[in-house]
């Protein structure tokens, strides 16, 4: 079989090159120049237009109404919390990415969901990174019961699909994308132009058979996925795993999903037999203090359809620095520095002497602005050394102006919180409830000043 032609494409200005250069003719980008399969060429040789090979094929159009959903095509994956950041399960012909730091239990966690599902229907996990031999050692030590499940250990993206369309598996577990190549490019494993083109070759397959497939992807010591952007474009779902390295606490974040809400969030625990599921994660991140602790507040999140309770802590002291310290782990940190300024100017509270650290316990990330009210009252009360009156809740976004605005599910968080015996909340005032929730009293506020008086 011959072997398609290659060129070269910049990744700055899109320039194709028939060679591999430094620098870029065009944009003068250095390293920019990445290996892709040439478009195959018109056959016959007539015409120049690059629509020529497609003149004699049929293309089918249909109404969009007419397209027939079958209500089968989303299956659960036996575990809730997975269903959960799936948005309901696992929907065929999907392709799904996992990401995350290594050792955080990316291949744990997919091989106790394949061992479920490869109890009703067929699956084939492929890796390329593992043996059998280890594999078989992991599935010991979590006491799984694989003996319908389907291992190959392959790194060719051609072998790969082969025994797939053979086999012809519901689901199809590619553990790690980074390892995957194809036989049509010259480039290493792992490079740009292999982890796209063997991705794109499997979405491909997935969405012509309607086979699922798990894509487990390397990340980089930022954070992010290793590999082109462009794969997360390709895909339906990107996850991301999440957990401090002294935690035995894991979240998995939903980043990208076409079918559930995005930033939904899975919450596990690290057992000796792998991950278990957390049912009620607002019980895990909040401390019971014996009394009352100043710096201290608990802030009512949302993470994707699911309202959360976490515990935020503040620490100011004074600083012997010319530029105090603004630290924060699990916020934001140029959200803090424009808290505090609003919180000079309109609360009359002056901070530029003080070292400020932040922290959410229990390693979750609050990327909405509903903390900003509970960040700026943690804030006072560990500059002013008062605990918090306990039992109390907060929950409200601050502007540049002083005012408090109201956030999405206002009233879902205070049932929430309710639920979980708090009885007092400070709210925004748009966010007041209709009809009063039992066993909680809501202090509405609309500035800043009032939440400040409140307290």
């Amino acid at each position: 079989m011959a072997r398609n032609k290659s060129e070269y494409v910049c990744s700055e200005c899109g320039e194709v090159s028939p060679k591999w250069a430094g620098q870029c003719g065009s944009c003068k980008g250095w390293n920019c120049l990445t290996e892709v399969l040439a478009a195959p060429q018109p056959k016959g040789g007539g015409g120049s237009s690059r629509f020529a090979g497609y003149a004699g094929e049929k293309v089918k159009v249909v109404k969009l109404g007419e397209v027939e959903v079958s209500t089968e095509m989303q299956s659960s994956t036996g575990i809730s919390e997975m269903d959960r950041v799936l948005g309901g399960g696992l929907v065929q012909g999907s392709v799904v990415l996992i990401g995350g730091d290594p050792g955080i239990g990316k291949s744990t966690l997919l091989l106790q969901v394949m061992v479920k599902l490869a109890a009703e229907m067929s699956v084939l996990y492929v890796s390329g990174e593992e043996s059998a031999r280890q594999i078989s050692l992991r599935a010991r030590r979590l006491e799984v019961a694989p003996s319908r499940l389907n291992l190959l250990t392959e790194t060719q993206a051609e072998q790969i699909l082969a025994t797939a369309q053979t086999l012809k598996p519901r689901v199809l577990v590619i553990d790690s994308i980074q390892t995957i190549y194809t036989e049509e490019l010259q480039a290493a494993p792992g490079s740009v132009s292999q982890v796209r083109e063997s991705s794109a070759r499997l979405v491909r397959y997935a969405k012509q058979t309607g086979t699922a497939i798990f894509l487990v992807g390397h990340v980089t010591k930022e954070g992010n996925l290793a590999g082109p952007r462009v794969l997360e474009h390709m895909v339906d779902t990107v996850l991301y795993f999440e957990g401090e390295s002294g935690s035995r606490y894991r979240v998995i974040r939903s980043i990208k999903n076409r079918f559930g809400a995005v930033n939904e969030l899975g919450v596990f625990a690290m057992t000796e037999l792998g991950l278990k599921e957390v049912t009620n994660p607002s019980a895990i991140f909040l401390s019971r203090h014996e009394s009352p602790v100043a710096g201290t507040i608990t802030l009512v999140t949302r993470e994707g359809s699911r309202p959360l309770l976490v515990e935020l802590q503040a620490l100011v002291d004074e600083s012997h620095l010319s530029n105090p310290r603004r630290v924060t782990i699990g916020l934001e940190q140029n959200r803090l520095a424009m808290l505090l300024a609003v919180l000079h100017r309109h609360g009359g509270v002056a901070s530029y002497d003080q070292d400020v650290f932040i922290n959410v316990v229990g390693g979750v990330r609050v990327m909405e602005p509903a903390a900003d009210l509970a960040v700026i009252l943690s804030i006072l009360s560990s500059l002013r050394n008062r605990p918090i009156a306990e039992g109390t809740v907060v929950f409200g976004e601050v502007g540049l102006v002083g005012e408090v605005r109201p956030i999405p599910g206002g009233e879902e968080r205070l049932r929430e919180a309710a639920k979980h015996g708090f009885t007092r909340a400070i709210i925004p005032k748009a966010n007041r409830p209709r009809k009063a929730i039992e066993g909680i009293e809501v202090m509405a506020i609309s500035r800043l000043s009032e939440a400040l008086s409140v307290l």
